[in-house]
């Protein structure tokens, strides 16, 4: 009887280690976890920002962090409007495939589309939004947090987002601000996210309206008074001011990681959702050379800003003419969280990391694949765009302008690419929400 309550005792004792054990080791693994902050604003161009050529507008901190990091040159978003760039984002599948292809407000995801967010949380991540969601209307399917998140706080629908003097919904409840400026209200959730969760991983998505439709910044916002004698249009100056806020506030998110201690294991992505809704040519010119702005697949519809920083694992000082797009965030970030498998296997997205890390393989696209009333397609240095039965051919390489149509000196390329703007369509489920679906349950 002796031996055997020795016996009993010692697997006992044997199972309790091994769950300590692993308990520990997955303790330890989530403590490793980098932080991760996306900083999406609403309808900057390309050239908005200093270290992309502005010679109007200042941004000093994202400059730094530009230095601090790598600048992508050749980064796209997955469409020219927001609701469906958002769903190309949060999905990994790009503009013909994804869930929310239009933008009339209110188009949800539906509760079996997986989320960067979802993906995360099952690394261990707290969750957060902070801005513009886009994907479906509170208390609805499509819901920020029905999709993910453990917070959301700001706009729902797009097209509330017009304005920034109204209410605003934390979980799909309504927050009255009573003539507070949104984004402020908005900025200082996103500060209070990250001292809540200094202590665990966190996924941190900002969304940030600015300078989205109404140009539109209070009196006393420290932004406003360097533009506001400018010798320019009202909507010129107060766009200006807009991104020299948002600016002020990516250093001040910066100095917080630092107060923190949290700095060094934080990474960082800041980029727009779109081109710049106004050129302000002879301004800002937000677009530069570039054709188009947004609700255009010309390069300043679609090309973006986009500065990573990550302390001790992105070389300082690095640029990268790697071309990627809104459908590689998710198998990017989840190989960051080690949890690369619970990505749909049918995305469109590749994972960027060996370009963020300088090491290793880089996975090129086939085809990146966009439609907003015509289809464009990129691949390698060549893009194709079919516009009244005719593919217009062009090297990027030496015409970022789009000016010279090749595609009857390289028919075979043209006839590639009239290729990849047919394949990579098909048709769309229903864009509108009844509140009856449910859909499939998650595994």
């Amino acid at each position: 009887m002796k031996t055997l309550l020795i016996y009993l005792f010692r697997v006992v004792l044997t199972m309790v280690v091994a769950l300590v054990t692993v308990s520990l080791q997955a303790a330890e693994q989530k403590a490793q976890l980098p932080n991760i902050v996306f900083i999406m604003v609403d309808d900057m161009g390309y050239h908005d920002l200093g270290c992309y050529g502005s010679k109007t507008i200042l941004t000093p901190n994202i400059d730094r962090m530009a230095k601090e990091g790598l600048r992508f040159t050749d980064c796209y978003s997955g469409d020219t409007v927001c609701a469906s760039a958002r769903s190309t984002l949060m999905t990994g599948y790009h503009k013909g495939h994804t869930p929310v292809r239009g933008n009339s407000g209110g188009i949800p995801l539906f509760p079996e589309d997986v989320t960067i967010a979802e993906v995360l949380k099952k690394a261990g991540y707290a969750t957060g939004g902070f801005g513009k969601w886009g994907l479906g209307n509170q208390g609805k399917n499509g819901a920020a947090e029905r999709q993910g998140f453990d917070l959301f706080y700001g706009y729902y629908n797009q097209w509330h987002a017009h304005t920034y003097y109204t209410h605003l919904f934390r979980n799909s409840k309504k927050v009255e601000l009573n003539g507070r400026y949104t984004h402020h209200a908005i900025y200082d959730e996103t500060m209070k996210f990250i001292k809540d969760n200094k202590d665990e991983p966190f996924f941190l998505y900002c969304p940030w309206t600015p300078p989205h439709a109404a140009y539109q910044i209070p009196e006393d916002e420290p932004a406003w008074a360097l533009y506001k004698d400018k010798p320019w249009n009202k909507d010129a100056k107060v766009a200006a001011a807009m991104d020299t806020m948002m600016d002020r506030q990516v250093g001040e998110i910066t100095a917080l990681l630092k107060k923190l201690g949290i700095y060094e294991n934080t990474l960082m992505f800041f980029t727009s959702d779109n081109g710049a809704a106004k050129r302000f040519d002879g301004i800002h010119n937000s677009c530069g050379v570039m054709q188009g702005q947004k609700r255009s697949l010309n390069e300043g519809g679609i090309r973006v800003p986009m500065v990573v920083r990550w302390p001790g694992k992105i070389k300082a000082g690095t640029e990268s003419s790697q071309p990627w797009y809104f459908p590689d965030v998710m198998p990017t970030l989840s190989e960051i969280a080690g949890v690369p498998g619970d990505v749909p296997k049918d995305i469109d997205g590749i994972s960027i990391l060996p370009t963020l890390l300088g090491k290793g393989e880089q996975k090129q696209h086939e085809y990146m694949y966009w439609q907003y009333g015509v289809r464009a397609a990129r691949s390698g240095k060549w893009k194709g765009i079919g516009k009244g039965g005719h593919l217009y051919l062009y090297d990027l390489s030496k015409d970022r302008a789009e000016k010279n149509d090749l595609s009857a000196k390289h028919p075979g390329i043209a006839a590639k690419f009239k290729h990849y703007i047919t394949v990579g369509y098909r048709e769309p489920r229903s864009q509108k929400d009844d509140g009856k679906y449910t859909g499939k349950t998650k595994k």
